[in-house]
């Protein structure tokens, strides 16, 4: 009998629409979730599937994360603290959150000892600000620029470790920006949330020619779905990137939620803080080269 499928952070933004889908395809599903950036609500749909069983629990607590682990194969981990700018103010946040959280769901790995396969959902601040765009997978030195980024990089590096250390296989997927209902956070759910305050007014944080990749949370899920073939884990560890092959500045963005939500004279202002950025850490020009899992088929 096939075992249930751990997704944590299954309350989140990705990891509820994701929950769905395994679900629509019939399958077994556990959410492990401590709802400090997800809602109960993103799971309303999964919570009436018998298939689904919903865990409340931090990664941080190594015992309810191996409770919560049982025996699943294959883990879909997307926990993490989700707000890159928020690093600058409060770093620790990102190293429990996002390394510690990882070491402690290796651990509870590693203590059952069985084989295992784990998909990290990483990110394109791994890069830092590199200077070939689009970026392929293998370019190099990843600098970091902001510890969000440094700390999923040091999810990459300790999750490829543990191959060497058990049966256990892992994929990292690379995402940029991704967009679409249920979102909590990122310029887009910041911009309609300023604008639902004040309909006159529109803060754009740096000076508005950050430009970066999007891509809608179906494509993100689409590509979650590949690891379902026992075809798509030919290595113990692998890596791809995750995006789209266009990308806008942050100023188009702006007037594009000015004119879907229908408001007129908007007065856009930009601020200049850290040489154009819209914060410390925050990547001026982002692109991901993603021909290596277009020839997958995604």
């Amino acid at each position: 009998m096939p075992r249930p499928i751990l997704v944590t952070g299954a309350a989140g933004f990705i990891g509820s629409h994701l929950t769905d889908r395994l679900l629509s395809s019939g399958l077994e599903v556990i959410g492990f979730d401590n709802l400090s950036s997800g809602s109960r609500a993103n799971l309303e749909g999964a919570m009436r599937n018998a298939r689904f069983r919903f865990l409340e629990g931090d990664l941080l607590d190594l015992e309810a994360t191996t409770r919560a682990l049982g025996e699943s194969e294959l883990v879909f981990h997307l926990a993490a603290d989700p707000e890159v700018r928020l690093g600058a103010e409060d770093p620790d946040s990102h190293f429990r959150q996002n390394l510690k959280a990882t070491y402690n769901l290796l651990e509870a790995i590693r203590s059952r000892r069985a084989r295992t396969r784990l998909v990290f959902a990483s990110s394109s601040t791994v890069y830092g600000e590199p200077t070939g765009i689009p970026t392929p997978e293998e370019y190099g030195p990843l600098l970091p620029i902001s510890v969000y980024g440094a700390t999923k990089l040091g999810c990459e590096a300790l999750t490829t470790a543990y191959t060497e250390l058990l049966p256990f296989q892992v994929i990292v997927f690379r995402f940029a920006n991704v967009v679409g209902a249920r979102a909590k956070h990122g310029v887009i759910h910041d911009f309609i949330m300023k604008l639902q305050a004040n309909s006159h007014v529109l803060e754009v944080l740096g000076d508005g020619s950050q430009t970066k990749s999007y891509m809608y949370i179906d494509d993100c899920v689409d590509v979650f779905l590949k690891p379902l073939d026992a075809a798509f884990w030919q290595k113990p560890a692998e890596l791809y990137n995750i995006g789209s092959e266009d990308w806008i500045n942050v100023m188009r963005i702006a007037e594009i939620v000015v004119e879907s939500m229908g408001l007129r004279d908007v007065s856009i202002r930009t601020t200049q803080p850290h040489g154009g950025r819209a914060w410390r850490g925050d990547v001026g020009k982002m692109q991901l080269d993603i021909a290596k899992i277009k020839e997958l088929g995604w």
